[in-house]
């Protein structure tokens, strides 16, 4: 073993720890915004795993889409609502714990089951080296998988158009449309003036 195997094992052993630990954190903590932190490490350490396997587009994605944007986007969510609410005893609370148990441990028994039964052998290649995992996910993008790329982009496409025109409500019910008409939107109260005497010349607003 030299040093680079070396140091490509003790990685793989720290983000597996890291990795391990941070969903069993997000898992355990009843606090939400530790469980967010929590998933942003797990995040992460999975991109370092793309890294040891020189995936490197990928895990550019995994860090600007998940760590970047849905995690950040849950923890605005978590701090813009701001809810508390007490813990409220939930009945026969240990069902639900026992089948989540049960779940947990046949996709675990399934996982393992997989990371034995498969060949993990590294062949070794001599001549020219290969190309950067962005060139050939680049050409499959633009030659083989060109339509269905294309109809995401669309789809995203339609997506955001959609949320635009719910966020702007332009279409209003009748009746709700006839008040906000009725009502002036830039009215100020007029400000109120005393009574002075015809006699009193002496004052500002006779003058």
């Amino acid at each position: 073993m030299n040093l680079a195997e070396g140091v490509q094992i003790v990685s793989f052993g720290i983000l597996a720890v890291m990795m391990i630990g941070g969903a069993l954190g997000v898992v355990l903590f009843s606090n939400i915004v530790y469980s967010a932190f929590l998933l942003c490490a797990v995040f992460t350490s999975i991109a370092g795993m793309y890294l040891l396997l020189n995936a490197d587009f990928v895990a550019a994605a995994q860090v600007l889409i998940y760590v970047g944007a849905v995690n950040v986007l849950i923890l605005f969510a978590i701090m813009l609502v701001n809810k508390q609410e007490d813990f409220r005893v939930i009945a026969n609370a240990w069902v639900r714990q026992v089948a989540t148990a049960l779940v947990c441990a046949g996709l675990f028994a399934l996982l393992g089951t997989m990371v034995v039964s498969t060949p993990w052998a590294i062949v070794t290649t001599t001549g020219a080296p290969a190309e950067s995992s962005i060139v050939t996910i680049a050409k499959h993008f633009f030659t083989d998988y060109l339509l269905p790329f294309e109809l995401a982009s669309v789809f995203l496409l339609m997506a955001m158009v959609g949320a635009i025109v719910l966020a702007r409500r332009d279409f209003l019910p009748d009746e709700l449309s006839a008040q906000l008409s009725e009502t002036p939107a830039f009215s100020l109260p007029e400000r109120p003036r005393e009574l002075v005497s015809a006699g009193d010349v002496n004052s500002p607003e006779t003058r």
